[in-house]
């Protein structure tokens, strides 16, 4: 009896395999499986990809035609190599490797030979194609950019990789993805969905119909046109400002978390990035070590915040009861701590209380008050990550979330970090060793987009949306649940009124006092960042960063903003001046000082990279 079950069993399975193989080969409307068939030639119905459009509804992006020219190698026959490269303008040496890669690939599918053809190359190869068999023009569409800036907000689109063929069985030879930017973040709303076509071939593999009447073919359905939250005259305002100059912009809506500008630079215009020439440009920018114009500074560079990381640092002293409104701490030309350690600062009225402080930026108040805040609790170790936990709540030493592919988390040191720095316990450590972490120096790193962040987290007395450029999708407003949920700072909004009438200071009478705004009642703090690199192996401090933060309208805030221009010199020579003129830009007023533009646009700081690559005009002891 055991003998027949088993006997049963095996053939019970293998009547299973043949059924499931008979499914596939004869009734599976598969497309692997008929692709696959000798009598059914595929034909395919580009989509067009979705149009982008900033906030205002100006068209950014739409798409132009181009040719591809396509093989199925099984139904190659012989034909002149030399006369057929010389149609496609080509190598007869490269039609053979494409040749090559198409058989590999799959005798069966189509693969790319050459690809976006020009329309008026198209209609010469249109006469020539009945000539050679097997292959054929594929019509499908490029990028057609009606900009020439936000090229890191928009992304290019280039030819899938085997990988990507591999992963994802949507993509075939050919097809185009996102590669960076929105292009890469919503391909799947921006592609739409290819058409597909059967048709039935006879044992001449000529088409004699379509296959099944149709009954597996399918139209193509274009993609989704997305609005952005970006502010196009704005973004391209601020890519002017930024001229001769490296870092980055972020301006955000603070009561809904919309980014309006995210400028980086140096840029590029990205048609650079379309057509038969994006490989040439590419590889150019890839290898231009020195400007990196591919590389994304608003959202990828990380630098020290500096002075304007005390903004922050005050609201956590308030809110833990290390200072009240009326502390008043002094400052003479700095202060001297531990055994020889010492923190400069400028000249100043002293003693301040934190407003002032803020205005004036003074690095004794807020070194003292982080020293007191460290030694407050039973071990500096305790007082670190309550410092590094606030921190964590404004959303810096971390990513933010936001809808764009790319970025860094920056750093906020925690306990952790400095007992292996110092090797705790065989060696102890406190806050004198640390006081720099204060004033935005040390071991602090963010990005703009966090610093911008948190600026918006200060403009909204303690709350923030997580930052995001995508607004609506065919028209209709489009928000990811992600970015409608408040993060809360864990500091009271009482605890914020000090920080807010210090940073109106800054404006009124404190360090960017000659950056007003007109009818406008701005908040603002400078920062300017230590600068430090290596050269031939050597440590060296290099000019400073240039940094500002600010929002406005002080009550009812429209923008927030955070701009960083390195090797700047001090906050308000460039950085300041800059996110003054963008807030005037957006909340259509004036500034007070009307030379402010024209200073901006024609100072740049050429001269000053040219020394930091090479070195000169540093102390450099080699």
């Amino acid at each position: 009896m055991r003998k027949l079950l088993l006997y049963f069993l095996v053939g019970l399975t293998g009547l299973v395999f043949l059924g499931r193989l008979m499914y596939l080969q004869v009734f599976s409307p598969s497309f692997a499986i008929i692709s696959e068939r000798n009598a059914v030639k595929v034909e395919y119905e580009y989509p067009q990809r979705g149009y982008i459009y900033d906030r205002n509804g100006e068209l950014l992006v739409s798409n132009q035609p181009t040719y591809d020219v396509m093989v199925v190698p099984r139904e190659v026959e012989a034909f002149d190599t030399i006369q057929f490269a010389a149609y496609l303008q080509i190598t007869p040496e490269r039609l053979r490797l494409q040749m090559d890669k198409a058989r590999i690939y799959s005798p069966q599918l189509p693969s790319v030979v050459v690809s976006q053809v020009s329309k008026d190359d198209y209609a010469y190869l249109q006469e020539k194609m009945r000539n050679f068999p097997g292959f054929y023009i594929q019509k499908r569409a490029l990028r057609d950019y009606q900009v020439h800036g936000a090229a890191n907000i928009l992304g290019y689109i280039s030819e899938v990789n085997p990988t990507e063929i591999e992963t994802n069985k949507y993509y075939q030879q050919g097809d185009l993805i996102g590669r960076s930017g929105i292009e890469k973040q919503y391909e799947e709303l921006l592609r739409g969905r290819k058409g597909v076509k059967y048709f039935q071939k006879d044992r001449f593999s000529k088409e004699i119909g379509s296959y099944k009447n149709g009954q597996y073919d399918t139209l193509a359905v274009n993609g989704k046109d997305l609005t952005l939250t970006i502010d196009m005259a704005l973004q391209d305002y601020g890519q002017k400002l930024m001229k001769g100059k490296r870092g980055g912009i972020v301006a955000i809506e603070p009561s809904t978390g919309e980014i309006l500008s995210l400028v980086t630079a140096p840029s590029y215009d990205p048609a650079l990035l379309v057509g038969r020439e994006r490989s040439k440009n590419f590889t150019k920018m890839w290898y231009d070590t020195i400007n990196k114009p591919l590389f994304d500074r608003s959202l990828l560079a990380t630098y020290p915040p500096g002075s304007t990381f005390k903004t922050v640092m005050g609201a956590i002293a308030l809110q833990e009861g290390i200072i009240n409104e009326t502390t008043r701490i002094s400052c003479h030309y700095g202060f001297s701590y531990g055994r020889g350690g010492h923190m400069g600062c400028h000249g100043h009225p002293s003693p301040l209380s934190v407003t002032p402080a803020i205005a004036n930026s003074c690095n004794s108040f807020f070194g003292k008050s982080y020293w007191r805040l460290i030694d407050s609790f039973s071990t500096p170790q305790e007082g670190v990550d309550v410092w590094h936990d606030y921190l964590n709540k404004f959303g810096l030493g971390d990513f933010l979330g936001y809808d764009l592919p790319t970025g860094r988390a920056g750093y906020i040191p925690d306990a952790d970090y400095y007992n292996r720095a110092y090797d705790y316990p065989k060696y102890h450590w406190s806050a004198t060793y640390i006081l720099s972490n204060g004033i935005g120096q040390g071991e602090v790193l963010v990005t703009p987009i966090q610093l911008a962040n948190m600026t918006a987290a200060i403009a909204n007395r303690g709350w923030y949306y997580t930052p995001h450029v995508l607004k609506k999708v065919d028209g209709k407003a489009r928000i990811d649940e992600a970015f409608t949920q408040k993060h809360q700072t864990g500091i009271a909004d009482r605890n914020f009124e000090p920080i807010i009438e210090g940073m109106k200071g800054v404006y009124d009478y404190g360090t960017a006092s000659m950056m007003r705004l007109k009818d406008v009642v701005a908040c603002g703090k400078t920062g300017t960042a230590e600068n430090f690199t290596r050269i031939k192996g050597k440590r060296v401090q290099l000019t400073d960063h240039s940094i500002f933060i600010s929002f406005a309208p002080k009550d009812d805030p429209k923008i927030a903003i955070a701009v960083f221009v390195e090797n700047g010199r001090w906050g308000s020579r460039y950085a300041a001046r800059i996110a003054s003129l963008m807030m005037a830009k957006y909340l259509d007023v004036e500034v007070v000082d009307k030379s402010m533009e024209e200073w901006i646009l024609t100072h740049d700081l050429e001269e000053e990279y040219k020394k930091e690559y090479s070195g000169e005009d540093f102390k450099i002891n080699l």
